[in-house]
């Protein structure tokens, strides 16, 4: 089956988030594809409407099979049965998390840019965040080991929060990098949250390394955030899993996200995440393809008519990190002015950290004549700019 990509879809009205803007602007900013999720999920849960029944729901085997059966065949990992738990969302259960196994004034350590939400996480839970910056050499990024190492020697570090695959820059981490994090975080009695929510986004033929499949150390010392909700744009109907192979942090989790009450499923999340990673793998390797040529389009673009810009590589997700350094502006400014001229939407870099205010991110999750109406104005706003601040 030909899936459609290509027909935009009007989401003006629909209480939108990413949406709520003002009538001609274009908004590539917020994690959220402007696709329709894909067919088959539609009408699974046009089949659970139906039965006008929505009391509360549990969690059948279908469920577990379903994230079993996926990460094995996607990924190559094995998970049990027994490691995993539903949770409403990736960031309900890292704050959870959080919550559980620090204390008020200990530290949780962020490699930085980051996913901002991960500060929250913290701070919102009495936690300092402490930051290892990644290293931005020749166009791309990596871990500073030296300087983890520093950093997890601390006492008072608890806790990492690592993004794999890394929002925003889109880089899928190395078995080899994974595990020196893993090796270091247990030397120095850290545990480590892994946010995988990003994985199943990847170039066409790549394919993402889960952190707990990297060694036996990564495996008893993490805390797995997984989802469908990135890959099959459905996180308004908060579904989620935890994995933890370690028996005693596992209850310790499972008691946290009860405490919390972000363990039960809502009358349509284990339907969606079930039809999703059960029967809609031909969808996302076509929804793959489609945001891969995306990406390169806004790659060409930007080299041959705003040189000025540069998009950094990346083999995940479907957002783009944008280096403007050459403009001599940093991001607000630039974000603000594009929006302010063009109407385009995108997230100023600083959000991420202030190692991060060199960069805009942008969302290619679109249909092509919205992408190219993005270019369009990328490059009016970046001209603008450089007219309007001589």
């Amino acid at each position: 089956m030909i899936y459609d990509f290509d027909t935009p879809v009007e989401r003006f009205g629909t209480d939108s988030i990413k949406w709520n803007v003002k009538e001609g602007e274009l908004p590539m900013w917020v994690a959220d594809m402007d696709f329709k999720t894909a067919p088959e999920i539609i009408e699974a849960i046009g089949r659970r409407l139906e039965h006008g029944v929505f009391g509360y729901s549990g969690i059948g085997d279908e469920w577990y099979e379903a994230y079993i059966n996926w990460w094995a065949t996607r990924h190559g990992y094995k998970m049990e049965k027994k490691w995993l738990m539903f949770t409403t969302g990736v960031i309900p259960g890292i704050s959870s998390t959080v919550r559980k196994l620090t204390t008020p004034g200990e530290k949780v350590l962020i490699q930085t840019p980051v996913y901002n939400v991960f500060t929250n996480c913290a701070v919102n839970n009495g936690c300092e965040v402490v930051t290892n910056p990644l290293k931005y050499e020749n166009g791309s990024y990596s871990m500073d080991f030296d300087n983890l190492e520093q950093k997890l020697s601390d006492p008072q570090v608890t806790l990492m929060i690592l993004c794999n695959p890394q929002n925003p820059a889109g880089r899928i981490w190395d078995r080899e990098t994974l595990a020196e994090v893993g090796r270091l975080c247990h030397e120095n009695n850290v545990t480590v949250v892994s946010d995988e929510i990003h994985c199943d986004i990847t170039t066409p033929g790549v394919s993402y390394v889960p952190f707990a499949s990297c060694s036996d150390i990564c495996r008893d010392n993490s805390i797995t955030l997984l989802a469908p909700t990135k890959a099959f744009n459905l996180a308004g109907l908060k579904t989620a899993c935890i994995s933890v192979p370690n028996s005693r942090l596992r209850h310790k989790i499972w008691r946290a996200i009860n405490t919390d009450e972000v363990a039960e499923p809502n009358s349509f999340a284990v339907t969606a995440a079930v039809t999703a990673f059960s029967k809609c793998g031909e969808w996302l390797d076509q929804l793959r393809k489609y945001i891969y040529t995306n990406r390169v389009r806004v790659t060409e673009f930007i080299k041959e008519n705003i040189p000025v810009l540069y998009v950094v590589p990346g083999d995940a997700t479907y957002l783009l990190w944008i280096d403007i350094s050459k403009t001599g502006y940093k991001s607000h400014y630039v974000a603000e002015h594009i929006r302010k001229t063009t109407g385009l939407f995108l997230t100023e870099g600083v959000h991420y950290g202030t190692d991060g205010d060199d960069f805009l991110r942008l969302n290619v999750a679109c249909p092509k004549v919205t992408l190219e109406d993005g270019l369009q104005r990328l490059k009016e706003g970046i001209l603008r700019l450089n007219c309007d601040g001589a």
